[in-house]
Parts: structure tokens; sequence; C-alpha cells
């Protein structure tokens, strides 16, 4: 990750700051479980009585379910839609060209076929309805992002140098430069993974 990091411009002190930080999924999963039974797309579970559907979604984590009851109207949203913020959508260091921004707009837009009055259950925020003004939230925040980093692209810049483009404060928190740093990447490589698509299309 620190070579990673340094590749996109990030500047020593910060790099030794998340040194400092260490692994900290090791710390907070010391063992993973021997066993485990795997859940996919579509997959109905039975919970006190109801039947949830499994609806994955990607971009937060490699895999991210979600689990939705038609019964109730409600989903258990987890990460993947969170009342005020974004979630963290982060390029990791064994994954340098990912797009896992992309994947997460994918994801999302996925949510729209349930119905507008379903009560969602984040994981981080009070429940909320108005599921679908809320994907349309995020797609334009998204999208904002986006514009506001290609235009201070005048000239070449690194990640670290968009940090303050992309973020309105001075990231100093190791926690939070790993977080800000993935995300800048994230939307970096959106782009350059769109890039050829708007091509092709204004040739059209």
């Amino acid at each position: 990750m620190l070579q990673f990091y340094r590749r996109h411009g990030l500047d020593e002190e910060r790099l030794t700051a998340l040194e400092g930080r260490g692994n900290g999924f090791i710390k907070a999963v010391p063992a993973m479980p021997a066993t485990f039974r795997r859940i996919m797309n579509g997959d109905e579970i039975s919970i006190g009585g109801r039947i949830w559907r499994v609806i994955v979604g990607y971009g937060h984590a490699p895999e991210h379910a979600a689990l939705y009851c038609a019964e109730l109207h409600v989903l258990i949203s987890g990460d993947m839609l969170l009342p005020r913020i974004s979630t963290n959508v982060n390029v990791m260091a064994p994954n340098p060209t990912g797009d896992p921004l992309g994947l997460f707009l994918s994801s999302i837009a996925d949510f729209l076929s349930l119905p507008q009055d379903t009560l969602v259950l984040p994981s981080h925020g009070k429940p909320f309805r108005g599921l679908h003004a809320r994907v349309a939230q995020l797609q334009k925040h998204h999208r904002d992002r986006c514009a506001v980093m290609l235009a201070a692209c005048t000239v070449p810049k690194s990640a670290s140098e968009l940090l303050p483009v992309l973020f309105d404060r001075e990231i100093t928190d190791a926690h939070q430069i790993m977080f800000a740093m993935g995300e800048t990447i994230a939307h970096l490589n959106y782009m350059e993974n769109a890039a050829p698509l708007c091509a092709s299309k204004k040739m059209v």
C-alpha cells in the first residue's frame, strides 16, 4: 500500500503516518473462520420467518450483500446506500487498475428496481425512505466530483495533488489518508475507463 500511494505522489510525512498505523485488518480480525456458507445474488434466506433476497453489490468491497424483504418493503442496505454520505469507494494496492467506482455506480442503479417507498436500513446513519432519490443524489455526487477533478487537471496531476480538489479539508489522520487516497484514485480510474467510451460516442 505504501509503495502504491508513493507512486501516486503521497508525501513521505503522510506515508510515515500510514506505516505507523500498521495493518488495521489484522488487528480487527485476528483469525478467519474455518468454514463459511456462500451466498449469491438472488439467493433467498429465511430470517425470523420472513424471506429476504440477497442483492450483491460491488465497489465498496469486492462483494457486499444487501438484503431485501418484499413482504416488509425493507432493504438492509449496509454500506451500499447511506443516507448522508457516500460510502468509501477505494482502489486497493493489490488491484491498482480496478474500477470500484464504476462497479459501485452500477450496483446502486440496481436498487432502482425496488419500490420507492422501501424502508432503507443503512450501516451508518438513520433509516430512511426515498431510495430512488438517494441513488440519484449519489450518482450526481460522483459525476460532480469527476467534473471538478477533470477541471483541475489543466496540467498533469498526481492523486496526492488532487486530494484538496476532492476533499475540502486538510487530511492528516492516517486512517483518513488511506480512505482519501483510495477514493481519489478510484475517481481517476473511473474517468480513465470512461474516456474510450466517451471518445467512441463522439466519433459516432
